[in-house]
């Protein structure tokens, strides 16, 4: 049987792979909602999402770095990776252990396509089905939800010394954008760094992100203190950047957070 990744790479497999170690979290999760989780035999260090699997399964690194002979001694069928979570390097590594599936993410279509992909190369195409029809459904709600609301021009950070955004070319952006919000960032590319003092008094949200950076109470003082016009919120960073089963609660969630922006 063969199958492509989100890159075109031909994978080929002779059976349906039954030994996954999975080095993104928000894939890690997804694979569980599809009802993989008894064959999940690797996973790292952040895969989070139900809180039992680091303590059932074999935490082997982060996604930037892996102990390769764990995951060599784990005998797998399949790697999954994600071509910005993962390095080059890393992948080049684990392609000597097993065949490793890429994903390539950044938007809610790709997304979409992923959950089907997994559906077919795991054999859960019902749930795979079912997963994607239920989001699909949930956006096409949002849709008609959001039409009605402000467009606000927004800057999400997602780290500090030095401050970072997330700019265009990103799943976070394309999130931003199906919220209708305008990147006050988005004339640059993926995560760059930035100097406050650039920022005009124009900007009507800053979004600070719950990950990679925990950012705190006292960094939304410090913030609205600065820019005094601007509303600062902390937000769930998952909702905004885990692009599997995640999604399924993230819609709600986008209309709690509206709902906190027009109060």
């Amino acid at each position: 049987m063969k199958y492509q990744d989100q890159l075109k790479r031909t994978l080929e497999f002779e059976n349906t792979p039954t030994r996954i170690v999975s080095l993104v979290p928000s894939q890690t999760e997804l694979l569980v909602d599809l009802g993989l989780e008894s064959l999940i035999v690797g996973v790292t260090k952040f895969c989070i999402h139900p809180a039992s699997l680091r303590k059932n399964k074999t935490v082997v690194g982060g996604t930037k770095q892996v102990h390769f002979d764990k995951i060599k001694n784990l005998n797998p069928d399949i790697i999954l990776c994600n071509k910005e979570e993962n390095t080059k390097e890393m992948i080049l590594e684990l392609e000597k252990i097993a065949p490793v599936h890429l994903s390539d993410i950044y938007n809610l279509d790709d997304a979409l396509k992923l959950i089907d992909l997994y559906g077919k190369l795991f054999s859960v195409e019902k749930k795979s089905e079912a997963l994607v029809s239920s989001l699909e459904n949930k956006y096409k709600d949002f849709r008609h939800y959001i039409k009605d609301q402000e467009k606000l021009k927004v800057a999400y950070f997602i780290w500090k010394n030095p401050w970072m955004v997330a700019a265009n070319t990103t799943f976070i952006d394309a999130m931003l954008r199906l919220n209708s919000f305008d990147n006050y960032f988005g004339n640059l590319e993926r995560y760059p760094e930035v100097d406050l003092n650039t920022i005009k008094e124009d900007l009507d949200v800053i979004l600070l992100s719950s990950e990679p950076y925990p950012f705190k109470s006292a960094d939304i003082k410090e913030l609205r203190s600065r820019f005094l016009r601007t509303k600062v919120v902390l937000v769930d960073g998952e909702f905004f950047s885990w692009y599997g089963s995640r999604l399924d609660y993230a819609f709600a969630y986008f209309k709690t957070l509206h709902q906190d922006l027009s109060d």
